[in-house]
C-alpha cells in the first residue's frame, strides 16, 4: 500500500509547487476584444465544442474559435437562421457557412479570422447585438437526456405501466 496522499495516487507527476490542489490553466479567451465590445451587455460565456459560446441574455449570439485544426473556420461564428443568411452577407461580406459542419448551409455562419476585415466585421456584429437585432442570435434547444437517461426514463415508465396492469387485474 502506497504512503502517498490519495490525491497524488493517479498523479504520478504532480506539477511542481502545486501541493495538494493543482490548478487547471485555462485556454487564454480566442479573439477577446469581442467580448469587450460587448461588456455593457453582460455577456456570460460557456465552453462549446472546444470553443466559446457567448450568451447575452438567455440567447447565444456567437461562438469564438481559434483551434489549430481546420484554421479556416477560426473567427466568431454567428448565431442566426437561414433566412437572415442574403441579408447579414450584404452587412458581412465575408461572411460564409462554416467548412466543418459540411457543405449545406446551416443555421451558423462564421466571420473568418483571416479575413482582412475581420475585426471591423466583428465589432460591427457587436453593435448589431447591443441593438437587439433580431437576425443575430437564438435560443438555445433544451438539452436532450442522454440515452443512458432516456433508457432509464423508459424502463421505469414500463415498470409503472406494468403495476397499473396488475392493479387492474386485481380489481377485476
Amino acid at each position: 500500500m502506497s504512503r502517498l496522499p490519495k490525491t497524488h495516487l493517479n498523479d504520478p507527476f504532480p506539477m511542481p509547487g502545486s501541493g495538494q490542489f493543482a490548478v487547471k490553466r485555462r485556454k487564454p479567451v480566442p479573439h477577446e476584444f469581442v467580448l469587450d465590445a460587448i461588456a455593457s451587455l453582460s455577456p456570460w460565456t460557456r465552453s462549446m465544442f472546444g470553443c466559446l459560446a457567448v450568451y447575452v441574455e438567455d440567447r447565444i449570439v456567437f461562438v469564438l474559435r481559434d483551434k489549430q485544426d481546420h484554421p479556416a473556420d477560426n473567427g466568431l461564428w454567428l448565431a442566426t437562421a437561414k433566412e437572415h443568411h442574403e441579408s447579414l452577407r450584404r452587412e458581412f461580406p465575408s461572411m460564409r457557412s462554416i467548412q466543418l459542419l459540411g457543405s449545406r448551409a446551416t443555421n451558423w455562419q462564421v466571420l473568418p479570422a483571416a479575413a482582412s476585415d475581420f475585426e471591423e466585421a466583428a465589432l460591427r456584429a457587436c453593435e448589431l447585438i447591443a441593438a437587439g437585432d433580431p437576425r443575430i442570435g437564438k435560443l438555445p434547444g433544451v438539452k436532450r437526456a442522454s440515452r443512458k437517461q432516456a433508457g432509464k426514463e423508459k424502463s421505469s415508465k414500463r415498470v409503472k405501466r406494468t403495476k397499473r396492469a396488475a392493479r387492474r387485474q386485481s380489481r377485476v
